[in-house]
């Protein structure tokens, strides 16, 4: 028998996307650091901070026999909102102009993102803030309007994705 990490056999996966190095652009997984000390999280789902290594897990998402039904992306996307305002953006709607960053937003893992929802038939949610600029320099912690961001897309995953159906 295959070993499959017990995430796969989860019908939701919450995925902290990003660079926590980077200032804000370690939103996704400081929302996965929140949900987690909150110890909240119902048994049908899991919550992972995956950094950078998104496409990794998107990959073998779409490869393995067993997956969630849903899979809901949290991470910093530059859409020119007011720093900190948090939003829903569907896969198709994510701006290219961000494709040269550590995160989401390659090329690849948006065609992996669509790949999944598409031939695989998992549903895809992006949850994202609007961060501050990026720094171009290692530069740890979130800025203050992400901070209070981190806490609201917390607040929000419990209430809308964390009820059962």
């Amino acid at each position: 028998m295959e070993y499959l990490p017990d995430y796969y056999r989860k019908d939701l996966l919450v995925l902290g996307v990003g660079n926590p190095l980077f200032g804000d652009d370690g939103y996704g997984p400081a929302v996965a650091e929140e949900l987690t000390r909150r110890d909240r999280v119902p048994s049908f789902a899991a919550v992972l901070d995956v950094g950078t290594g998104v496409r990794e897990i998107l990959f073998d998402l779409i490869l393995s026999p067993e997956r969630p039904k849903e899979v809901v992306i949290v991470d910093a996307l530059d859409c020119g909102r007011q720093p900190g305002e948090v939003f829903r953006v569907k896969v198709d709607e994510v701006p290219k102009i961000k494709s040269h960053d550590f995160s989401l937003h390659l090329a690849p893992s948006l065609n992996l993102l669509q790949e999944l929802r598409d031939n695989a038939g998992v549903a895809v949610t992006i949850i994202a803030a609007q961060p501050k600029p990026i720094p171009e320099i290692v530069t740890a912690g979130l800025s203050e309007p992400m901070r209070k961001a981190v806490a609201e897309t917390a607040d929000y995953i419990e209430e809308t994705c964390f009820r059962p159906e």
